[in-house]
């Protein structure tokens, strides 16, 4: 999975400029290996996320986990159980991993995430009661509960802050959307200081997808480059910049946001802010350099979740630099040139919130089948 880079590789450096890099991968055998205790000691790899799609390639499409399906199916348990207890298990282990790296950062970093179920997007009440049932089943203090940023789940990151569960909020495309997430944090934590309950141990991210922007809007550009003309022209020239705007865009949301009156009252009372986490960060356009969308948004207070590839690209030819408020006026003009070409940034994150949500759903979908297969098959070749 992953290569070791050459000798003074940027990876490291990463954390001096206030960045924590995190894997966006996990899979038993990485786990059992040593291959994640090396990506730790040796890379500065500081956490890690998941999602049903990793999940689904991970448990559907190997054999790492069948001794586990077999002992679960013998229990009783049916694909959701089983799926449920595999997932458990690994994010226990990847806890324990970071475990000195959360202790060494005062509970600041060192997370490993989990993802409620995606079929409960679109439910408020399922989704806190399925973040509160993985909080207590997971049972490690620097778990992170994925909460997905639709309208729906910004009341449940509200109630699971005030419970004091570590909320990672996921699937955030648009800057206003992430301003209600700010806001949903916040009033968790204010929640929990009327309640007389202390807030230093409660921490949150909210993952900003990046690189999707980028195909959704580059496909309407395209469209107008090949129309030719003067707009195609403007065109040819926002192609692969919107998706860092946005980004440079949420993270000055950030600073305003954490360096304000409201933050400063909680602060005071130990609340750690909700750092920014840039999500989707492989490069999907092979036009791009495979670091684009890690070299350009470099800076404190801010997590950098990695797939496999992109981790070992930045960890070969990677600069390692402060780059997230570098052109901020360029970014939103950037921004500001895709309206008069009749590119509504707006509906293309509306967009791709959706696709998102269904994306997930179909991936846990999948990945009960491929469970259940795999259920069947193994209790057949027992009879």
């Amino acid at each position: 999975m992953y290569r070791a880079s050459n000798p003074g590789h940027p990876l490291p450096l990463l954390a001096q400029l206030g960045q924590s890099v995190w894997l966006d991968y996990i899979h038993r055998r990485l786990l059992t290996s040593g291959e994640l205790k090396t990506l730790i000691e040796k890379q500065g790899v500081r956490g890690v996320t998941s999602n049903p799609t990793i999940f689904q390639q991970a448990i559907g499409g190997s054999d790492a986990y069948d001794d586990a399906i077999a002992r679960h199916a013998a229990a009783g348990l049916d694909a959701v159980g089983i799926y449920e207890a595999l997932a458990i298990e690994d994010i226990q282990t990847a806890c324990d991993l970071f475990g000195p790296i959360y202790d060494m950062a005062g509970g600041g970093d060192g997370f490993v995430s989990m993802e409620v179920s995606p079929l409960l997007a679109r439910d408020t009440a399922g989704t806190l009661a399925e973040a509160r049932r993985l909080w207590r089943a997971v049972g490690r203090p620097n778990v992170m509960i994925k909460i997905p940023g639709t309208q729906e789940g910004l009341p449940a990151v509200t109630d699971a802050i005030a419970d004091g569960i570590n909320v990672n909020i996921t699937l955030l495309f648009a800057v206003e959307r992430y301003q209600q997430v700010i806001d949903a944090y916040l009033a968790g934590l204010e929640r929990r200081v009327a309640a007389g309950q202390s807030i230093e141990r409660v921490r949150s991210v909210a993952s900003f997808f990046v690189s999707r922007v980028d195909t959704e809007v580059d496909q309407r550009l395209e469209q107008l480059v090949a129309a030719g003309g003067t707009p195609g022209e403007r065109a040819g020239r926002l192609l692969g910049t919107a998706a860092i705007a946005n980004a440079k865009r949420a993270y000055q949301t950030y600073v305003t946001n954490f360096e304000g009156a409201r933050f400063r009252t909680l602060m005071g009372q130990g609340a750690a802010v909700q750092r920014p986490l840039w999500a989707s960060t492989g490069t999907k356009n092979p036009k791009y350099a495979d670091t684009l969308y890690v070299d350009n948004l470099i800076g404190p207070d801010t997590v950098n979740t990695m797939p496999p590839a992109t981790l070992e690209a930045f960890g070969q030819h990677g600069v390692a630099r402060r780059t997230i408020d570098d052109g901020v006026d360029e970014a939103r003009a950037q921004l500001d040139g895709l309206e008069p070409l009749g590119i509504r940034l707006g509906e293309v994150t509306d967009l791709l919130e959706v696709d998102g949500v269904k994306k997930f759903a179909d991936s846990f979908t999948a990945l009960l089948g491929a469970v259940a297969a795999k259920r069947g098959k193994l209790a057949a070749a027992r009879a």
